[in-house]
């Protein structure tokens, strides 16, 4: 019960960014909101069509937005969404996923799996191209696709073409406390990130599983190519960079880029010539991909 009372606190001040969005707001051919049923939760999802778009068998990226895994809406990443649509020729697909607590580990990963599968049967009402899907997230989104990856992986299914992992948290094992925060407010008051831990894996010995912290998942081989986002004195660097060197050494391509003088959720929050500056990376990988 405290946790969700606690949860419900943050959420009311989340979404900081709503208001300091570090792109311009695009108009886009198309924007279609559904709900998609579940096992765990029924799930909105926002469809971005890029403008000019004609075809019928478009490429996609399903976008997964951060948030410590309790908190924000996918609505903040509605700017990202619109750029991205336009500038990849993708539709862009947004997804609200479960929180926790009320919705812990390995709730929103199994979430998202049903959601890939309902995504991929109804390709020909949305207009997707089943075999060009690419996935993506920040920070707890950011660890939820690596952990579908790893899934997908498990349960001997194809992989998307690309995963976009932003400023991911990747390790539940190793405390807060223990690792480089550079930002002094978050590194004042670790208890908070223990809090949030707690939050999406409760239960004892959760925190060790591969799905959770995918730094620990002992095969990382055949999984998709990556491109991995992180920011100089995020206390997630880390874990990104150990990751990024697990899939590297079991021969997947990764592509790793450090954002020097950022903090987490840079993306997000600023610098704004950075923030731009990733977007743009990111939408150059997607393109990569799709003409590949």
């Amino acid at each position: 019960m405290y946790k969700s009372i606690i949860a419900n606190t943050l959420r009311f001040f989340s979404d900081q960014s709503l208001n300091t969005p570090m792109v311009p707001i695009q108009s886009v051919q198309d924007k279609k909101d559904i709900l998609v049923e579940t096992d765990v939760k029924d799930t909105y999802i926002s469809c971005y069509y890029p403008k000019g778009a004609t075809g019928e068998n478009l490429p996609v990226y399903i976008n997964l937005h951060g948030g410590a895994f309790i908190m924000n809406s996918k609505e903040m990443d509605d700017p990202y969404c619109r750029q991205i649509a336009n500038n990849t020729g993708c539709v862009v697909i947004n997804v609200d996923y479960a929180k926790a607590p009320e919705y812990p580990f390995p709730g929103p990963v199994e979430q998202s799996y049903q959601l890939l599968h309902w995504i991929k049967d109804h390709a020909k009402d949305l207009k997707i191209d089943p075999e060009k899907i690419m996935v993506g997230g920040q920070s707890s989104g950011g660890n939820i696709m690596a952990a579908l990856c790893l899934l997908l992986k498990e349960r001997n299914e194809p992989q998307p073409l690309l995963q976009v992992l932003i400023c991911p948290m990747l390790d539940f094992v190793t405390p807060h406390a223990d690792k480089p925060e550079g930002d002094p407010g978050r590194a004042r008051f670790p208890q908070a990130a223990h809090f949030l831990n707690l939050c999406y894996v409760p239960e004892r010995n959760q925190a060790e599983h591969p799905l959770a912290s995918p730094v620990l998942a002992p095969h990382t081989d055949k999984l998709a190519p990556a491109l991995i986002i992180a920011a100089e004195y995020d206390a997630f660097s880390q874990e990104a960079e150990t990751y990024a060197d697990k899939l590297r050494n079991a021969s997947v391509p990764v592509r790793h880029e450090v954002f020097e003088d950022c903090y987490h959720a840079f993306t997000h929050l600023g610098p704004e010539l950075k923030a731009q500056q990733a977007w743009t990376m990111i939408e150059n990988e997607i393109r990569k991909t799709i003409q590949s």
